[in-house]
């Protein structure tokens, strides 16, 4: 049994650890948080997963959080929202998960940051703190991290779900595009409405956190805080912008695959006017011959009877086969 089974082998919805930059970490019980006394190499960070009520308000009391960023966290909303009270302040963000880049869910995360701790808040189950909590489960140096400058890492993989899905609605662009290639016909226009909706669906997640992450790396936000808690904030603007710009650039993906895609119907239905041309000028030329061969002219030709008669037919037969070699031989179709 792992520690952390032992420190809470029922509970899952509220997770402690304690880090310790002299490298005592350690998992808490949730119910343990109201006798820590945290020190300045320490960094307490607490998960909760759909916690209950009672678990919000025993966590909130035992680390003297503020109640207006309890409200917050009890709230429903899913707009992106940073607010500040003495030495606390809180964000709301929307991380964004999907299965191949186009089923896009978004998954709202609350953190409330004081000195020397950090809570999370959500509804259902994040990967990316599942997967830094068990890669730090061994000993780490994050106990040497500020509160600021911890939130800014997690803010940090935050956008990393975004350049994820950007990733994996790249991959399904190209997917498309070869597709579209394809010699078999294929009719990619409800793919590409469906890229088109992922593309604004996406958009619209990432634009409204603009406000919190340039907030965030304002002087005016923290003054009393390290230049370094501040460059982390800065950099994670930059790094935002830099999200935003690749989720811009998907609906430039978007464009460009409908284009080739009208690019390659004009290739097949000029192919298709192409065989209809050459299929209206051989019937032409037979009816004319038909029309010659229908004259009433006293010639001795005509006087051949069932003779003649197969032999005109044999003469178009010949001159419908040999304008048709042709055609594939020039590769008209």
């Amino acid at each position: 049994m792992t520690e952390r089974e032992t420190a809470n082998p029922l509970d899952t919805s509220c997770r402690a650890r304690l880090f310790d930059a002299r490298g005592q970490d350690r998992s808490v019980r949730c119910g343990d948080l109201a006798q820590l006394q945290l020190q300045d190499r320490h960094l307490l960070w607490v998960d909760l997963t759909r916690p209950d009520p009672a678990t919000v308000d025993e966590v909130w009391a035992a680390l003297a959080l503020p109640g207006a960023a309890e409200q917050e966290a009890r709230s429903t909303a899913t707009t992106p929202l940073l607010g500040k009270s003495g030495d606390f302040f809180w964000v709301r963000v929307v991380a964004v998960s999907g299965n191949d880049g186009l089923a896009l869910n978004g998954q709202v995360l609350t953190l409330v940051a004081m000195r020397n701790a950090v809570v999370s808040l959500h509804d259902e189950p994040i990967p990316f703190l599942d997967t830094l909590l068990e890669r730090e489960a061994a000993g780490s140096d994050i106990g040497g991290l500020s509160a600021e400058s911890f939130v800014a890492a997690l803010l940090d993989w935050h956008l990393t779900t975004y350049f994820g899905a950007v990733a994996d609605f790249e991959i399904a662009v190209e997917r498309l595009e070869v597709g579209i290639l394809d010699e078999r016909k294929r009719d990619s226009l409800p793919e590409l409405r469906r890229l088109r909706k992922a593309a604004s669906r996406l958009r619209r997640m990432l634009a409204p956190h603009r406000a919190v992450f340039s907030a965030l790396s304002r002087p005016d936000f923290r003054p009393s805080e390290s230049d370094r808690a501040n460059a982390h904030f800065a950099a994670l603007d930059t790094r935002y912008e830099r999200a935003m710009d690749m989720v811009e650039n998907t609906r430039d993906l978007v464009v460009g695959s409908f284009e080739l895609f009208s690019s390659q119907v004009a290739l097949q239905t000029n192919t298709s006017m192409r065989l209809l041309s050459f299929i209206a000028v051989v019937v032409g030329t037979l009816a004319v011959l038909a029309g010659i061969l229908g004259m009433n002219f006293d010639a001795p030709f005509f006087k051949t009877q069932a003779t003649g008669f197969w032999t005109a037919v044999a003469a178009m037969a010949v001159l419908a086969a040999a304008s048709i070699a042709v055609a594939r031989y020039r590769k008209w179709f």
